[in-house]
């Protein structure tokens, strides 16, 4: 079984639903990669950052799935927006591979590329160590070279609000073909959805169940729905997104939920009706509204419902 596409702004497609590989451990990514490929995906989601990406190759080679039917995203880390095409070369040095299909801008956060920490250079008052001379707009333009290289298929952004956009979109020569959000039940972001999709970029949800012990599988309205239609509830939070036209990437490394995710999240995107969906989207906004993933950059990256302090102490 494999998923169903979704036309990108550049004319190719991407399918709707991948694996994602962050705090997958490095031990137990590239058997979860295999298995995943085996079972019918064609989409793995990866990044510099999760220090993962060797073993995700071995796992793409184990499958014995052909590297040009599957499609490999990952993101350039903030250390490196002065210098793309070299993060850019050690990924694809460390997944065996010559080209990406996406390539994303991780965090719109320049980091000081000479700080004290190559991935969390701190200040000594126990702050990020921004690159604040660095602007993200040239970042772009770093995006934009190695894709007219050659060396990426596509390119876009992630975690990146209307505000950040703005900051890229009016100096842009390509638009970013994706924006990958956290984006679940209790964080549907329906604004920002809508904006992207005005600008033909596609909204791709990390973290579509939630965090760790996620209390989104255990939601009244989402168990209800799942029960009505014979699925699970995980099926049901997958599938809600799927039905906006939203990318997902649940994570996993267990067999058995690495292919109950394909198959479920399929079922769900043909069951769910109107007034499901409409019960879904009601849900954050009726108190549950709910981010898992707020980092302390110290900086208004432009989101609603962040509620990390900017200043941590």
């Amino acid at each position: 079984m494999s998923s169903r596409l979704i036309k990108l702004n550049n004319g190719k497609s991407i399918p709707a639903i991948g694996l994602g590989t962050w705090q997958s451990k490095p031990n137990e990514v590239a058997r979860a990669v295999e298995i995943a490929l085996r079972q019918g995906y064609r989409h793995i989601d990866c990044a510099w950052a999760y220090g993962n990406e060797k073993e995700v190759g071995e796992g793409l080679r184990a499958s014995g799935i052909p590297r040009s039917d599957v499609f490999i995203t990952s993101k350039l880390w903030g250390t490196y927006h002065r210098r793309v095409e070299e993060c850019l070369d050690e990924t694809l040095e460390r997944l065996g591979t010559d080209y990406l299909d996406l390539y994303l801008i991780h965090w719109p956060v320049p980091l000081n590329p000479d700080g004290n920490h190559p991935v969390f250079p701190m200040r000594p008052d126990g702050t990020r160590d921004r690159d604040e001379s660095w602007h993200i707009k040239d970042t772009w333009k770093g995006m934009e070279d190695v894709l007219k290289k050659g060396k990426v298929k596509a390119i876009g952004v992630s975690n990146c609000s209307e505000m950040m956009l703005e900051k890229i979109l009016p100096t842009a020569s390509i638009m970013p073909a994706v924006d990958q959000l956290e984006l679940h039940l209790y964080n549907p972001q329906h604004r920002l959805i809508a904006y992207l999709q005005s600008k033909g970029i596609v909204p791709e949800a990390y973290s579509p169940l939630g965090s760790t012990n996620s209390p989104l599988l255990q939601d009244e309205v989402a168990t209800g729905v799942a029960a009505k239609h014979g699925l699970k509830t995980a099926d049901v939070l997958l599938g809600y997104l799927l039905k906006k036209d939203i990318v997902v990437l649940p994570k996993s490394v267990n067999a058995e939920r690495i292919e109950a995710n394909l198959i479920g999240a399929t079922r769900a995107y043909e069951l769910l009706t109107t007034e499901d969906m409409a019960a879904l989207d009601a849900v954050a906004s009726d108190g549950k509204q709910k981010r898992f993933i707020m980092p302390p950059w110290g900086i208004d990256l432009g989101f609603e419902h962040w509620t990390n302090p900017l200043h941590p102490s």
